[in-house]
């Protein structure tokens, strides 16, 4: 187990703690976000979104999770133990941007094959997780950014635990470039066989630093342990493990 470390908010004077690697810290006694490295303040938009469920509301959901769905044993939601229910709020960059990918690729389906060109053009509020960990299934988190406030510690849970980003504005913004990119070619790959050349441009709009609430749960079924997450502003199963049922 890594120890916090600790420095000093430049706004309350408060201490503030941060795991080694990351780079942007908010104090919990004030709200105060700061960049670690230089101690400056931290000059983004930082949002918020609140979670709508407490202890007992959030095992009503994960019950609900459990009896829907036909791949699920039937008795799932009776006979699951919920061994742990842990809320973090997790960081994020919401990359608001418009790409425009200009290609050239070739339909080898028929014969003879055909060269097509064109452009996909899309607009994004493209979600980065600012952690490293590769754990958390970004993509199929469809994050309700209408719901967004400004960054309020006031609003977050004592329980809860709020973790810091590991990667600068930058970072997530070429991330986020690099992502939409592979996004595009795999748009591409279903119109033409062979792409021979894309090439991508991009008009970043905003980009916003974003608390989510995120509920990490574990259960147990007939003694296998199983990991389950849900949206904590919405209620909605982001990623499930299932226990296998026999047909």
């Amino acid at each position: 187990m890594v120890v916090a470390q600790k420095i000093r908010c430049s706004h309350c004077g408060a201490p503030v703690e941060f795991q080694p690697g990351e780079i942007v810290a908010t104090c919990k006694y004030c709200g105060f976000t700061t960049v670690i490295e230089t101690g400056k303040a931290f000059n983004f938009e930082h949002s918020l979104l609140l979670n709508r469920f407490d202890e007992k509301q959030i095992e009503e959901s994960i019950r609900d999770w459990m009896r829907s769905g036909f791949l699920k044993p039937s008795d799932l939601a009776k006979k699951s133990k919920i061994n742990e229910k842990n809320l973090i709020y997790l960081p994020f960059w919401v990359v608001s941007v418009q790409a425009s990918s200009s290609y050239k690729g070739i339909f080898e389906r028929i014969a003879p094959p055909i060269v097509k060109e064109g452009k996909i053009e899309k607009e994004y509020n493209w979600l980065v997780l600012a952690r490293e960990s590769a754990g958390f299934p970004t993509r199929e988190y469809d994050v309700p950014l209408e719901g967004k406030i400004p960054y309020d510690f006031r609003r977050i849970e004592g329980f809860a635990r709020v973790l810091n980003s590991e990667i600068d504005r930058d970072e997530a913004v070429e991330l986020a470039k690099q992502q939409i990119d592979a996004h595009h070619h795999f748009l591409l790959k279903k119109d033409v066989d062979r792409i021979v050349e894309m090439q991508t441009a991009y008009n970043v709009k905003q980009v916003v630093y974003l608390h989510a609430p995120i509920w990490f749960i574990k259960y147990e079924y007939k003694g296998n342990a199983y990991q389950l997450i849900i949206d904590g502003a919405t209620g909605a199963a982001l990623k499930g493990d299932i226990p296998t049922t026999k047909f």
